[in-house]
């Protein structure tokens, strides 16, 4: 991963909270699974007095979600089968940033278009977040859309595989937060997304950035 920016350390300095870069010498590293979409790496890193240590992870594109917010404070959700754990999920849309060169607000609205058939002409970032760091490196975006309408029937998205046929579904804010505390709802992003969502508005949406910030923390884009 790369360091991030130089105003990380007076804050640190400063006593806030906040994370910290800190890379440790890779002496090896070697690709175990070459996988359809990510892959699995183990390295040798040096971590001092600590001595040597193997270390497995997944290494992964990155992703980026959308919590879409309707003038009635409803939220725009998905139900996507999901293999591994054999269930329907319900979901804010979602995708890999698997395209080159594509930024990642790009992303989120084309995720939102072709999900939902749903645009926006508001976009802010409502957090960032590590979705498992212990064991992956997959970085993910969640941004807040508002000002959303439907995109014009004649340029929708044909979907297929999981998305064929997907069920969409607008939900009070305060009825899928009551959601996902009761635990019905188990899709990581749409659990911290509402989460965060619910916060921002009692704090008058104050905590959102600028839908082009900085990504620092994502290991390929900052």
């Amino acid at each position: 991963m790369r360091d991030r920016p130089g105003d990380v350390a007076p804050l640190a300095a400063a006593g806030a909270l906040t994370d910290l870069p800190a890379s440790r010498r890779v002496l090896g590293s070697e690709r175990v699974f070459d996988g359809l979409i990510w892959d699995v790496v183990r390295e040798e890193v040096d971590l001092g007095d600590a001595g040597v240590v193997r270390r497995e992870y997944v290494r992964h594109p990155g992703a980026v979600a959308v919590l879409a917010l309707d003038e009635d404070e409803r939220v725009l959700l998905v139900r996507q089968y999901r293999h591994p754990v054999r269930m329907e999920l319900w979901e804010l849309p979602a995708g890999l940033l698997d395209v080159a060169g594509e930024p990642p607000l790009d992303a989120a609205r084309r995720e939102l278009a072709e999900e939902t058939d749903h645009r926006a002409g508001r976009w802010d970032v409502l957090l960032d977040w590590f979705n498992s760091p212990g064991g992956m490196d997959e970085a993910i975006r969640v941004y807040l859309a508002r000002d959303v309408s439907p995109v014009p029937a004649g340029q929708r998205h044909t979907r297929d595989g999981e998305e064929l046929g997907m069920p969409t579904r607008w939900v009070p804010l305060d009825e899928l937060l009551d959601a996902v505390l009761a635990g019905r709802i188990h899709n990581p992003a749409t659990v911290v997304g509402v989460l965060a969502a619910r916060t921002a508005r009692q704090r008058n949406w104050a905590t959102l950035r600028p839908a082009t910030a900085a990504w620092p923390e994502h290991p390929r884009l900052g």
